[in-house]
């Protein structure tokens, strides 16, 4: 049912007209357990991903895909999605009129799967989550290196999540010294996530 769900809402977000559907090669509009207990937003897409129409399959993706391996899961365990579902032409930053328009379908995404945990990976992610998943309130919201490893409780449409901010896999490429950080924040959500009751 849910499956399905996300198909529908995937034929609508490629019918509809949005921005930088003309440059992009292909929607990225996420994959995984559509009943996955954890919900992951990235960015946008990359290069790799717009090439594919999946998300997280370049460099930062098997970054994170070793994530999973070390705490026991597999892509197929969680889902995978970002904030854009079309790629930014040179991998810029979103826009606020793209984020706007993108993220319509993204909390309808996080509706259907209904995770207990959603993870924002790195700042754009993070300041729209934990903004209320609104545009408006993403400036007032602190960046990802204060935020990170933080469990916070969120509500949206009256259901109940919990947000643990991590930092973008791309920013371990970039800055070697936060693989540590990284990896520590990676066993704490699997702890909490998956801690017995």
């Amino acid at each position: 049912m849910k499956a399905k769900k996300l198909n529908r809402l995937r034929e609508a977000m490629a019918a509809a007209d949005l921005p930088l559907q003309k440059t992009a090669t292909n929607l990225v509009f996420g994959e995984g357990n559509p009943s996955a207990k954890l919900f992951f937003i990235g960015e946008a897409p990359g290069k790799k991903e717009d090439l594919s129409g999946r998300p997280f399959v370049g460099s930062a993706g098997k970054h994170l895909d070793a994530l999973f391996d070390s705490i026991g899961l597999a892509r197929g365990d969680v889902y995978i999605t970002s904030l854009l579902k079309y790629r930014p032409p040179n991998n810029r930053c979103p826009t606020r009129p793209e984020i706007e328009a993108h993220t319509i379908f993204l909390i309808k995404q996080v509706l259907i799967v209904n995770p207990q945990m959603i993870v924002p990976l790195g700042n754009f992610a993070t300041r729209f989550v934990l903004g209320g998943f609104s545009v408006d309130k993403m400036a007032g919201i602190p960046g990802i290196s204060a935020l990170h490893g933080q469990a916070v409780k969120m509500n949206l449409a009256r259901r109940h999540f919990l947000v643990f901010p991590l930092y973008h896999p791309a920013a371990v490429l970039y800055n070697f010294g936060l693989k540590k950080t990284l990896w520590g924040d990676f066993k704490s959500l699997n702890n909490l996530a998956f801690a017995p009751m």
